[in-house]
């Protein structure tokens, strides 16, 4: 706007100094808009100066609204100023001005009321650029305080035009803002449960698992809880509550929690609900139960084979082992096992992948990778070691899981078979040893003797006979 003003002023200093050579009578006229305009130039660009170069030193930023009112406020102020010096009268002015403002501030109420809601807006801060609000249906980002209105985009790529007036006017609701506190906004996911599962059991499945492992937009504090809000015909209704810090990515956050809910009740056995009155009509019959029975059968028996850890086993160890597996997926993102802790049971990897971690002066680096028909937590399982790496889930993972109690079972009716899984995983020890050789600098053990160490604590753990 400066620069407008001074370009005018220019070519009027040019005609006027034209005019006055000329003697012309309009050259009083002329001089006095040159002057004017002169005065609006100079007042303009001081406005450039204190907002855009002199308080954002000052680490200070007033909202375009305040700028647009002081430099309009100094210049009428200035004009009138120099008006009265050139000698114009200023009270006939003065009196237009007072009728005109009544006939104008009585036919432009909306706009008038609009243009103040948006200075109040700005000047209060109840509002501000890149606050999300809810009015009404509307819930959006604020892109942008103007004089008649504020825009806001909302989630869908609209832009809605909402009135300043509307705004002062009605409840505003501004998400995620909470004094003194980081921008966050608390969600809920509703989910049910079948009610023969204890509510307090339920609770505590799904709130290790939301506790695990952290979610891309889920604050860590406070953390993630689950309450039981009603009890229905059959089922129980839960709630997990978190809160998010990306407000624009509600829906896919809430979806990675149903996620990492669904897979915490699969690994549980815990069923999701179905109504009451709603019945599945199948043509069932022997066959079809022996059917679905011998395709899960034999993806366990498959999984059981291809895991080298029991390919010494005879296939009747393998089937009996393959019988107790039990079905335990993992959404990505989370913790199969975390070093340092103490979990009795081995994972078969069925299809994903997991990344391999472990703890090198404080910092998590990635070692290996397990994919399908990979093994981990076989230490665990069979001497009671404390898990040696943090297994993290890099897609969804379809596991299986193998407890101590069921390994033990077989154990006791071949004790000879601790020997031969001994010697199958001093061999991957002494390969993972290799490995990370120059992670972990270990001193590498003959196998025979890493053998013998291993069958000890084998029979140790399970209080077998030497």
């Amino acid at each position: 706007m400066a620069n407008f003003f001074l370009a005018v002023h220019l070519i009027l200093v040019v005609v006027g100094a034209a005019l006055h050579s000329a003697g012309s009578n309009a050259y009083s006229d002329v001089h006095l808009v040159t002057s004017l305009l002169g005065t609006l130039a100079i007042v303009s660009a001081a406005g450039a100066v204190l907002f855009h170069g002199v308080l954002p030193r000052l680490h200070i930023t007033a909202p375009q609204i305040i700028q647009d009112v002081s430099v309009a406020g100094a210049a009428l102020v200035v004009l009138l100023f120099v008006a009265s010096r050139k000698g114009l009268n200023l009270s006939g002015i003065v009196a237009t001005s007072a009728v005109l403002t009544a006939v104008v501030g009585l036919s432009l109420q909306d706009t008038l009321g609009n243009i103040l809601g948006g200075i109040a807006l700005q000047t209060d801060e109840s509002i501000k650029v890149g606050d999300w609000i809810q009015v009404g249906d509307v819930t959006g980002r604020v892109s942008n305080i103007h004089w008649r209105y504020t825009a806001v985009e909302t989630r869908d790529w609209e832009t809605v035009v909402v009135p300043n007036s509307v705004l002062i006017k009605t409840q505003v609701t501004v998400l995620g803002r909470r004094t003194d506190q980081p921008l966050q906004l608390r969600r809920s996911v509703d989910f049910n449960v079948d009610f023969r599962f204890p509510p307090p059991e339920v609770i505590r499945v799904v709130t290790e698992a939301l506790h695990a492992a952290p979610m891309p937009n889920v604050a860590r504090l406070p953390l993630p809880d689950v309450v039981l809000r009603e009890f229905r015909e059959s089922w129980g209704r839960y709630t997990a509550r978190y809160y998010l810090t990306d407000i624009a990515v509600d829906d896919p956050t809430d979806s990675r929690v149903r996620e990492r809910v669904y897979f915490a009740l699969s690994r549980a056995g815990m069923n999701l609900s179905i109504p009451a009155h709603a019945l599945f009509l199948t043509q069932d019959s022997n066959e079809r139960r022996a059917q679905k029975r011998g395709q899960f059968s034999e993806r366990k028996r498959h999984a059981i084979e291809i895991t080298g850890l029991f390919a010494s086993l005879s296939p009747e160890d393998q089937a009996d082992l393959a019988e107790s597996l039990v079905y335990a997926p993992f959404a990505k993102g989370e913790a199969l096992t975390r070093q340092g802790s103490r979990a009795h049971w081995l994972y078969i990897i069925e299809e994903g992948e997991c990344a391999v971690q472990v703890e090198v002066d404080g910092k998590q680096r990635q070692v290996a990778t397990l994919r399908a028909g990979d093994f981990m937590g076989e230490m665990s399982l069979l001497t009671g070691a404390e898990r040696s790496a943090t297994v993290e889930a890099q897609t969804d993972v379809q596991c299986w899981r193998l407890g101590r109690t069921d390994f033990e079972a077989l154990l006791k009716r071949r004790p000879e078979i601790a020997e031969e899984v001994a010697e199958t995983l001093a061999k991957r020890q002494i390969e993972l040893d290799r490995a990370r050789h120059d992670l972990t600098e270990e001193h590498h053990v003959d196998a025979l003797e890493r053998k013998r160490d291993l069958t000890e604590k084998i029979r140790s753990f399970f209080g077998m006979d030497p």
